[in-house]
């Protein structure tokens, strides 16, 4: 797609690509006057100064001089996300394949050089789009103070309950970030405007950029079978495999912004339908919980089919144990009869079908 192609969203507000989850705690302390200011004092530890100042001796600014293609990407994305201004781009040596916002007050972008190696241009823009993404909702808050609770954790061991409750606010907000990659993906998605570039760059992460040996159908059918619900015990597996990631999955998240597509969402902002950030301030607090609460409503729905199927194993097997209970009681109420028979024909019938318990 060519730049003149790609479509400007004029003054598009980051709720457009914020996943519900996401989107109805950011509006939540948006409403919150002062929280940011909480947040960056408690976070004083944190000096992006001094962050600014290593990127500025270790790494390279990212120009019109210097990695100037890189540079004109990043303008692309920020053209079609309309980026009120761009924040510093640096690239660092460092071959893992990753790229990452940080700061609060300043926000930068950093790009592993590994990054450079595996991406194509229509892909990296799409990671500089997700990475703008982040800056644009204001995601470095919630890192922020992810950041510092992880640093405190320890504080509130020798507190009785403490751990817990602090524990709880960390799989919160780990949650949130989660969700939050979901949104940057979303916002990459926009700025590169083309769904198969993203599901590349998903393929390439989850393969270490050996994308020649890949086929996109069967990369999304793994997607699919990732979220399979045929037996409770992989949805308990999946809760406890991201319980304290900040990440969802290369292959989840590529299926999550498949899915996003497919609903209809992605083509509705392209033609216009979407909120622009003048209504930012308006935004309903109620409406967004809400949209939190449907789509966490969903994910719920889905285990059902597996939790019903579990407690009606459990049932049938709880069923048979009462049966041979009240069996072996009557056999010992009744001393006359040899001990653990009757006859024939008062004995229930043995069940013998391929996966009965037989008692």
């Amino acid at each position: 797609m060519t730049e003149a192609a790609r479509i400007r969203l004029t003054s598009i507000s980051s709720r457009a690509w914020e996943h519900p989850a996401d989107r109805g705690a950011l509006v939540a302390l948006r409403k919150l006057r002062g929280f940011d200011v909480i947040v960056r004092q408690l976070s004083g530890f944190i000096n992006e100064r001094a962050a600014r100042m290593l990127l500025l001796g270790s790494a390279v600014r990212a120009d019109g001089r210097q990695f100037a293609r890189v540079h004109q990407l990043y303008r692309e994305a920020g053209d079609a996300l309309d980026a009120p201004e761009l924040p510093e781009l640096f690239i660092r040596a460092d071959p893992t394949i990753n790229a990452m916002a940080i700061g609060l007050d300043k926000p930068v972008i950093v790009l592993n050089s590994g990054l450079l190696e595996v991406m194509d241009d229509d892909e990296l823009r799409f990671v500089l789009g997700h990475e703008l993404g982040h800056v644009l909702s204001g995601h470095a808050v919630y890192r922020s103070l992810l950041g510092l609770l992880l640093g405190l954790t320890s504080s509130f061991i020798a507190i009785p309950f403490g751990a817990l409750g602090v524990r709880a606010v960390i799989a919160a907000l780990l949650e949130w970030q989660r969700k939050s990659e979901l949104s940057g993906d979303r916002a990459g998605l926009l700025a590169t405007q083309q769904p198969e570039v993203a599901l590349r760059a998903h393929m390439k992460m989850a393969s270490g950029g050996r994308i020649d040996e890949l086929d996109a159908d069967a990369f999304l059918a793994q997607a699919d079978e990732y979220h399979a619900n045929d037996d409770i015990r992989d949805v308990v597996l999946r809760i406890l495999m991201v319980e304290g990631q900040t990440h969802p999955f290369a292959v989840v998240r590529a299926g999550e912004l498949d899915r996003w597509v497919k609903s209809g969402a992605y083509t509705a902002i392209l033609a216009g339908s979407y909120p622009r950030r003048e209504d930012d301030a308006a935004a309903s607090m109620t409406d967004e919980a809400s949209a939190a609460a449907t789509h966490y409503s969903e994910e719920f729905a889905r285990f059902d089919d597996s939790v019903g199927k579990i407690f009606s194993d459990l049932g049938h097997g709880l069923g048979q144990a009462r049966d041979w209970l009240a069996d072996r009681l009557r056999d010992l109420s009744e001393p006359s009869r040899p001990r653990g028979r009757r006859p024939r024909d008062e004995r229930p019938p043995r069940d013998d079908r391929p996966g009965g318990v037989n008692w």
